[in-house]
């Protein structure tokens, strides 16, 4: 069985199972966590870290343990139909973090590249630069049916 780690994460929380040991721990989503995570994760790297993509909220995970840990980044619609699969019909955090540490040992899931030094930045960036273009539209259109003229 391969040693793998779930962590459920949440704007404020990450929840984390190692599976190996059926240990569970919570911590809160922020430098500190991240800090207390990695200590409670130990000297002893793990097989694989499975999480999954959760917006910006999973950004400070990626950042703090990309080339450190073996992380897998999973779609949380495959992650739900794996549950589902296996019978699992509760979510919670506790049970979410569990299931994606059963994935990893189940699933011949592969550790993802470190993403480079920039890759984070520019991914702002473009996100950015996105919705700066969406809210131009959006205004231009607006103008368009404006009647006041100091609208």
């Amino acid at each position: 069985m391969k040693d793998a780690i779930g962590i459920d994460i949440s704007k404020a929380t990450l929840d984390a199972h190692r599976l190996s040991t059926d240990e569970a721990a919570h911590f809160p989503n922020s430098p500190a966590g991240l800090r207390a995570l990695r200590l409670w994760i130990g000297a002893q790297t793990p097989d694989l870290v499975v999480y999954e993509a959760t917006g910006a909220f999973h950004a400070a995970l990626e950042r703090s343990f990309a080339g450190v840990l073996p992380l897998v980044k999973v779609n949380p619609l495959q992650a739900r139909r794996f549950a589902q699969a296996r019978g699992t019909r509760v979510k919670t955090d506790a049970v979410d973090a569990r299931i994606l540490a059963v994935m990893g040992s189940a699933l011949d899931l592969v550790p993802d590249a470190p993403a480079g030094k920039n890759q984070h930045a520019l991914k702002e960036l473009q996100i950015a630069r996105l919705a700066l273009i969406k809210e131009r539209t959006r205004l231009l259109n607006r103008s368009k049916t404006q009647t006041l003229a100091i609208l």
